[in-house]
C-alpha cells in the first residue's frame, strides 16, 4: 500500500464494499483515480481512499480557511496538509454514512437470492456494490447532467461546475480541488450562458432554472425535507439546504414518503421519471426507488417475462417496472437493481 503511516483504517471487506466498482458505476461523478488511490472533494475536505481485502484506508486534507474562497485559486495554492487532523474521526463517520455501511450487504444478497432465482444466478459476479448516500443537491444536478449522456462526459461537467462555481479547498499533487457549488452559486444571472459556453448544451438551462427555483420559490430545507428519515443526511450539511424548524411556504407531509419525494422532484426543470428516481435512490436515501432506462426495461422483458405492451407511455412503463421489482425485492429494490 505504501505510506500507510499517514492513513487511517476503516474495517470493511471487499464483499461488503468494492470502491473500484461503487465509485465508477454511474452513481457519483467526481471521484478520480490516481494509480491505486481515489480522490474527491467532499463536505469541505479532500478525501483520499485506498483499499485492500480487509480495509478501506482514508485520509483527509482540510483547507486553510484563511485562504479558501468561493473563487478558483491559483494552482500553486495548497491546503493545510495535516493528515492527522483532529477531525479525522469525523471523516470516518462521514465515510460510513456515504457508503451506507450500516446496511448488511451480505444479508440483502441472501434475501434477494432467496426470493429471485435470476438474481441468485448473477449475484456472484457483482459483490461489493453499495448505493451511495450522497448530498441531495449534488445528486440532483449531476443526474440532470446525465440526460442523453455518458459517464465520462457527466464527470467532466461535474468537474467544471466545481472548478468554476465551487469553493476552493486546496491542491494535491498539483491537482486543484473544489467542493460542489451551492444552489445560490448556480442561481446567479449569468450561469446559464456560461454553462453553455462550457459545453453543457440544453442542460445549462435546466441547471440554472432548478437552482433559481430552489433558491427563490422553495423554503429553505425543502430538498433535504424529501429525504428518507431512515437514511439521514450527513451533518453538518454544507450546501444551503439546511432544514429549519418553522412554518414553511410549502406544507410537508407528516412522514416523508418515496412517492412524495418522486412527485416533488418531477416538478423541477430537467427532471423526468428516471432522473427523479436516481435522486431518490442515491441522493435522498429511498432504497425502493428503481431508476428505469432502456437497459433496465430490456432486462425486465428478457429475464422477468415482462410484457412489452404493459403501458403506452414511458412514465407508465417506468412505474410498472419499478413496482414489479419493488414487489420482488422489497424495501431495497433499488440496491438489487444495481447488480
Amino acid at each position: 500500500m505504501g505510506r500507510l503511516a499517514q492513513w487511517h483504517k476503516l474495517p470493511v471487506t471487499l464483499a461488503e464494499l468494492c470502491i473500484d466498482t461503487a465509485l465508477r458505476c454511474g452513481q457519483s461523478f467526481r471521484w478520480r483515480k490516481f494509480d491505486d488511490e481515489w480522490r474527491c472533494s467532499l463536505h469541505g475536505r479532500i478525501i483520499s481512499l485506498r483499499q485492500d481485502a480487509e480495509y478501506v484506508y482514508y485520509k483527509s486534507i482540510y483547507p486553510d480557511t484563511k485562504k479558501a474562497s468561493t473563487k478558483a485559486s491559483p494552482a500553486s495554492a495548497s491546503a493545510s496538509a495535516s493528515v492527522d487532523n483532529e477531525r479525522r474521526d469525523d471523516t470516518e463517520a462521514l465515510l460510513r454514512s456515504y457508503f451506507n455501511l450500516k446496511l448488511d450487504l451480505g444479508a440483502l444478497y441472501a434475501q434477494w437470492s432467496r426470493d429471485d432465482a435470476n438474481f441468485r444466478k448473477k449475484a456472484p459476479k457483482f459483490s461489493g456494490i453499495r448505493i451511495l448516500n450522497q448530498d441531495a443537491w449534488e445528486a440532483l444536478v449531476c443526474f440532470i447532467c446525465s440526460s442523453n449522456n455518458n459517464i465520462p462526459r457527466i464527470s467532466q461537467m461535474a468537474h467544471k461546475l466545481c472548478l468554476h462555481y465551487g469553493p476552493f479547498l486546496g491542491t494535491v499533487d498539483g491537482e486543484a480541488y473544489h467542493d460542489f457549488p451551492t444552489p445560490t452559486a448556480l442561481a446567479a444571472p449569468d450561469v446559464e450562458g456560461h454553462l453553455r459556453q462550457l459545453g453543457f448544451g440544453y442542460r445549462a438551462k435546466y441547471i440554472a432554472q432548478t437552482a433559481k427555483y430552489i433558491c427563490n420559490d422553495k423554503p429553505r430545507g425543502w430538498l433535504v425535507g424529501l429525504r428518507n428519515p431512515r437514511c439521514p443526511d450527513w451533518p453538518p450539511h454544507l450546501t444551503e439546504e439546511v432544514p429549519e424548524v418553522s412554518v414553511t411556504k410549502t406544507p410537508q407531509p407528516e412522514a416523508p414518503t418515496y412517492k412524495h419525494a418522486q412527485e416533488q422532484l418531477l416538478t423541477l426543470s430537467g427532471v423526468g421519471p428516471k432522473v427523479s428516481d436516481c435522486v431518490c435512490l442515491m441522493g435522498l436515501g429511498w432504497g425502493e426507488a428503481v431508476p428505469v432506462d432502456t437497459h433496465v426495461w430490456q432486462i425486465a422483458v428478457r429475464d422477468y417475462k415482462f410484457k412489452k405492451q404493459t403501458s403506452k407511455t414511458f412514465s407508465g412503463m417506468h412505474d410498472a417496472v419499478g413496482d414489479h421489482f419493488r414487489n420482488l425485492w422489497g424495501e431495497y429494490a433499488g440496491w438489487a437493481h444495481q447488480k
